[in-house]
């Protein structure tokens, strides 16, 4: 496991060092998974021997515990939550609309540029081209 443990941080730290390197506008963990993941495309090892498979496996079966630090921050700071519920709850609707809309419209754009699907005609009424 400490081999698997080694390739997570080492590329975390190869990231963050990427990101304030060139000044990427990025966080350096983000950077970090990128070249984690070209790494395991690269080294294309199969099976459940991988110590980095077993490493991520052994992090999933216990990710609850990840959510610890940030059901403490809100415990911490539920008084300026409190404070600022309004705001909160209006930027969350308004980017779960925003995003919702988003992928409405990019869905529509992609449902006109795909042919129909072999055997049906459309929607009643539409005409096909």
């Amino acid at each position: 496991m400490i081999v698997g443990l080694l390739w997570l941080l080492g590329c975390q730290l190869a990231g963050t060092a990427i990101v304030e390197l060139t000044g990427i506008p990025l966080p350096g963990p983000v950077v970090g998974m990128l070249l984690l993941f070209v790494a395991l495309v690269l080294r294309r090892r199969d099976g459940e021997d991988d110590p980095v498979i077993q490493v991520g496996d052994y992090f999933l079966s216990h990710l609850q515990l990840f959510f610890i630090p940030a059901g403490v921050g809100v415990i911490a700071y539920v008084a300026v939550i409190r404070d600022a519920a309004a705001p909160i709850v209006v930027a969350l609707l308004g980017s779960w609309l925003l995003g919702l809309a988003t992928v409405g419209w990019v869905l529509s754009l992609f449902l006109r540029r795909v042919p129909s699907v072999a055997g049906t005609e459309g929607a009643p009424g539409e005409e096909i081209e």
